[in-house]
């Protein structure tokens, strides 16, 4: 079984024979295989089951033909043995049984051990990594988007607690960025050390942020978090934030390899807001996939035109997948773009 490095190769600016393309949220209630599975575990069963997990994980590698896989999980798997015990409401998303707002709820959080506090996961890396023929993707929540759930103690349209102590204390901010920093750190590295070719941080929520603010409160915690991978783990590092396009500027700073982009802002521009030599990930409108497949079609013919003159270019959706897309139309997108992509690099 020949392995499909081209999402890789594109990541690292390397010359690649069509556009790689790989979804947010690929493995989800789109698929009606997943959504049987679902009937009997919740999100948090299926990840504590490596072989469940595995199979989940590459269902949409079988059904869409993807070239990545990325680990079956959640942003907030890493907090609870942290000591941020937490539910995942339907409809709702992560509740905390006690948000974080004081010194002593930051100090009472302990460093992750993922080999002895996340057993499961490693385990299920080490079962995808034998049956992949494309790179597997590591991720985490990065320190922002974590904390602001843990502050909040649920999503938060305006995070008015997660901003009061970001803005009013400052130093136990700090303190709490400090710990979810040295968390990410450590489980990237795991992540990698058990298989995975490539990590994406996921900051969903920091578009809530002024750019200055973002300077200020953030910023140190994420150039500490990319310098220290890029110099402990080989594999290329992609950062994505929804509602971002006023802190890629700053983005452009850090050593991540890739950043996504939502569809807010256009390839090319968000390219020259990054101004940097980075490669470039997204943005299609995860919504549009609700369109007929020809309004679809002409949207990813245009992104994938955006990026064929940039260094770098992997085709994604601006955001996650939702449960209400066909999954006809993501096989048919997944075939346009390898086909399309093919023809016009072949034609360059």
């Amino acid at each position: 079984m020949k392995f499909n490095d081209t999402l890789l190769r594109a990541a690292r600016k390397e010359p690649v024979d069509f556009v790689p393309v790989w979804y947010m949220r690929q493995a989800g209630r789109y698929d009606p295989d997943y959504r049987k599975i679902k009937e009997k575990y919740s999100l948090v069963e299926i990840t504590k089951q490596p072989e469940l997990c595995a199979e989940v994980t590459m269902l949409p590698v079988h059904k869409l033909g993807v070239d990545a896989a990325i680990l079956y999980s959640d942003i907030m798997t890493p907090l609870e043995p942290m000591g941020a015990r937490f539910e995942i409401v339907g409809g709702r998303g992560p509740v905390m049984d006690h948000p974080i707002r004081t010194e002593e709820d930051v100090e009472k959080l302990r460093a992750l051990e993922p080999e002895a506090d996340l057993p499961y996961v490693m385990q299920t890396f080490d079962i995808l990594i034998k049956e992949l023929n494309v790179p597997l993707i590591g991720f985490t929540g990065a320190p922002f988007t974590l904390a602001s759930y843990l502050i909040e103690g649920a999503p938060s349209k305006n995070y008015i607690y997660t901003k009061q102590m970001m803005f009013g204390r400052p130093d136990l901010w700090q303190k709490l960025m400090d710990k979810l920093g040295d968390m990410v750190i450590t489980y990237i590295k795991a992540q990698v050390a058990h298989g995975a070719k490539i990590a994406q941080v996921f900051d969903s929520w920091v578009g809530a942020l002024a750019p200055w603010d973002y300077r200020t409160y953030v910023f140190p915690t994420m150039q500490r978090i990319f310098a220290t991978l890029k110099k402990e783990v080989d594999v290329p590092l992609i950062y994505f934030g929804v509602g971002a396009g006023e802190l890629l500027s700053t983005w452009g700073e850090l050593d991540a390899d890739v950043i996504g982009l939502d569809w807010r802002i256009t390839i090319p521009d968000g390219y020259h807001r990054i101004g940097a030599q980075k490669v470039v990930q997204g943005n299609l409108d995860p919504t549009l996939l609700m369109a007929p497949f020809e309004v679809v079609q002409e949207r990813a013919k245009a992104v994938i035109d955006q990026g064929l003159d940039l260094p770098g270019h992997i085709f994604n959706l601006g955001h996650g997948l939702f449960p209400q897309a066909p999954i006809d139309q993501l096989q048919r997108l997944t075939e346009f773009v390898h086909e399309y992509g093919a023809q016009v690099k072949q034609n360059k």
